[in-house]
Formats: C-alpha cells, sequence, structure tokens
C-alpha cells in the first residue's frame, strides 16, 4: 500500500499554552516578543505527516518482521503479541517553520522559536495518530519510537524510513548518516492496535523529562519483557 501525505494539518497556536510552557507572564516584558514570533510562526507553518498501513508477516523472540522488513526489539514483540497490522509514519513541524527559526541567533529568541516548533510537531503527531485510529478503526492503539529506548535503537530509523518510501520527497523530512532527522522537531514511530497502556516513558529512567507522558515503572522490563530462561 502506498503511503499517505498530510499536508494541510490545521494549526492554531494557542497563545496560552505557549506562555505556560515559556514560563513568561502577561506583565513580563518577553511576553510581546513571545506573541510576535508566534505570529510570524503562524502564518507560515505547515506540519506534515506521512504513514502507510502494513502487515506483520513473522515474530520472532525479539523481532517483528513488517512488510519484509525486520525489525529487532523483545519490547515491541512483546507489545505486538495480539496483532498483525503495523502503522509506520513521520511527523514534523515543517521545513517552513524550521527555516523561519534559523534567523534567531539570540539565547532566547532560540528557545522561544524551539518550543514554538515543538508545539507544531505536537499537532502533526496528534493528527496522524487520530487519522490513523480513524480510518482503521483501531479501538485502542499505541506508537512506538526508534531510539526512544535502548531496546529499539535509532539506527532502526532508517529500516522505518524504508517501509515508507519517499519521506524527504513527500514532507521533506532528511535522515542524516547518523540517524537523526531534519527539521529536529520531528518524530517517527510505528502504530499498532493493543489493549491496555503502554508509553516508552514507562521503561525510561531519565528524571525531569519535559516530555514525559508516564512515570517510571522500575519493574516493568523484568515483570514484562525480560526474555524467560525457557524461551531462550
Amino acid at each position: 500500500m502506498d503511503a499517505i501525505t498530510l499536508n494541510n494539518i490545521s494549526c492554531q497556536i494557542d497563545v496560552e499554552e505557549l506562555m505556560e510552557k515559556l514560563h513568561v507572564k502577561q506583565d513580563r516584558e518577553y511576553f510581546t516578543r513571545a506573541q510576535e514570533m508566534a505570529a510570524e510562526a503562524q502564518s507560515l507553518a505547515k506540519p506534515k505527516a506521512v504513514y502507510k498501513e502494513a502487515y506483520v508477516d513473522c515474530k520472532g523472540d525479539n523481532f517483528v518482521v513488517i512488510d519484509g522488513v525486520k525489525f529487532t526489539s523483545r519490547i515491541m514483540r512483546v507489545n505486538m503479541e495480539e496483532t498483525f497490522r503495523a502503522f509506520p509514519y513521520v511527523a514534523t513541524c515543517g521545513t517552513e517553520v524550521e527555516s523561519w527559526s534559523k534567523q534567531y541567533t539570540d539565547l532566547l529568541d532560540s528557545y522561544f522559536a524551539d518550543t514554538i516548533k515543538e508545539m507544531f510537531l505536537r499537532v502533526a503527531s496528534r493528527e496522524v495518530e487520530t487519522c490513523i485510529d480513524r480510518q482503521y478503526a483501531l479501538g485502542h492503539a499505541v506508537s512506538m519510537n526508534p531510539g526512544s529506548l535502548a531496546e529499539w535503537p535509532i539506527n532502526e530509523q532508517k529500516l522505518l524510513f524504508g517501509l515508507l518510501g519517499k519521506v524527504e520527497e513527500l514532507i521533506g523530512v532528511q535522515l542524516t548518516d547518523s540517524f537523526l532527522m531534519l527539521p529536529i522537531k520531528t518524530v517517527s514511530g510505528i502504530r499498532f492496535p493493543k489493549e491496555g497502556a503502554y508509553e516508552n516513558c514507562q521503561l525510561c529512567p531519565r528524571q525531569k523529562c519535559p516530555g514525559r507522558k508516564a512515570r517510571y515503572d522500575e519493574g516493568l522490563y523484568q515483570r514484562k519483557y525480560q526474555l524467560k530462561q525457557n524461551e531462550e
């Protein structure tokens, strides 16, 4: 199946939310500056995403083969136990707002621009997940992202891009030799139907992470994902 591109994602920055993220109050001198920058970015931002439907060919102890591509991750293997469909995707703030942000060299301005781009990325991420869930009637679904955990290394980003095809041509996202994505405010992942809750954060011990969605569960890996001796 060909990849589906979302090029017309509706986006509107919530100024109140932005100021909260920036820790800027209305009576502060930086409020007007942040507001002006948000308006500039809003006028040209075009967040985008691409995704496709794919199928699980087979599963091993610590890998899943999707449309002929082998992804090595014990966590993914366990999480996908009950499903045979998967939906690789890439979502980005967009090259337009990325180019806009490069004009700012002042430390504070750069921080404002970075936060604004992050908000556009979140819009794109929510939109692609919603589209996948609705189009394919997934019910409850979760996502995993290469590089977010040691169990699914970032070098597998290349395999995910291979599943989707010409990602740069479709939405302008480049994959570097070190497997990072440009624009930086871009996320890739595989979404799939799964009963019960799952967030990468549950397995990540990093403290004070601004993007944390769930509490770290120190014993979760051993309880649920560790390969048992009789399986080895």
